[in-house]
């Protein structure tokens, strides 16, 4: 096994130059007069919807046409009723997402979700699977024909809160390794870059487990501020990351806004609360240290 190429640099060096008191504009980040709704409690208006090529029960992509953008035939994201309150449900039916129209930078975003009990072609008998997009950009269906590029928030039944670069996305995430050979975030050690195309692929475990049981509310926190990013799973900080990029002509470059997107993947998901504030700097409660 190739072993992981680390960056000499201490993680505790990225945080020099950061200032974490938590203010933007003279006022505390999260009150009232900061936070901007995505989900209006009626319908999708502020989201597209893309789904991607049909799918055989292992994966395997029955066409390369896609179903494609604001086409949704079977109906995989609705608003749904759930306990007397409006969400928004996601069947996981096709794989695809629902993607925010507006590009974001800058920002402290929230979420709840909650898993449904359907699932669909190859998760079946697996981990229920979702995830948060962030950093979104160019074309649509660049990443197994359903997710744009980006950085993703692993949304996975025992594993929110992990990172996966997304079709090209890239990430410096301290971390050490763990008996199975698998990199694991670590504020103590060392950054490692991960790409797809790099010796330590694509793929980072979060530190810890604040997921609640499956059927519970859970609430999502992500911050990004520069080039900087924080996963932050019910309260818990699982992952601080640096540096984000992405793959361009085989060279990596800044990659610190876009879209946001909410994947579809195999799995029935409710997300409700969904909303995003502007930031000045990363709060001290989100410093992970």
């Amino acid at each position: 096994m190739k072993r992981a190429s680390y960056l000499i640099i201490p993680a505790l060096a990225c945080l020099a130059g950061l200032s974490f008191d938590g203010r933007f504009d003279g006022r505390p980040a999260g009150t009232p007069e900061h936070w901007e709704s995505l989900f209006n409690g009626k319908d999708l208006s502020g989201w597209d919807t893309y789904i991607g090529p049909p799918l055989d029960d292992s994966g395997k992509m029955l066409s390369k046409t896609p179903v494609g953008l604001n086409h949704d035939p079977h109906r995989v994201f609705t608003v749904a009723d759930l306990d007397g309150e409006k969400v928004i449900r996601i069947s996981g039916e096709n794989w695809g997402a629902l993607s925010t129209r507006k590009e974001y930078a800058d920002y402290h975003f929230q979420l709840q979700f909650r898993w449904g009990s359907l699932k669909w072609g190859q998760k079946r008998g697996k981990k229920r699977d979702s995830g948060l997009l962030y950093h979104s950009v160019g074309p649509y269906g660049a990443d197994y024909g359903a997710w744009m590029r980006s950085q993703e928030f692993q949304i996975e039944e025992g594993n929110t809160g992990d990172y996966w670069g997304v079709a090209g996305g890239t990430q410096d995430i301290p971390v050490k390794r763990q008996s199975d050979q698998a990199l694991m975030y670590d504020p103590g050690g060392l950054l490692v870059r991960f790409s797809e195309r790099g010796e330590s692929g694509r793929y980072c475990k979060k530190r810890g487990d604040g997921e609640h049981p499956s059927g519970e509310w859970n609430t999502l926190d992500l911050y990004c501020h520069g080039d900087t990013s924080v996963h932050m799973v019910n309260g818990l900080v699982v992952m601080v990351l640096y540096h984000s990029g992405q793959l361009v002509d085989g060279k990596i470059v800044p990659l610190t806004r876009g879209r946001l997107q909410i994947q579809s993947e195999g799995a029935e998901v409710f997300y409700r609360e969904i909303r995003i504030e502007p930031i000045g700097k990363i709060p001290e409660a989100a410093r992970g240290m």
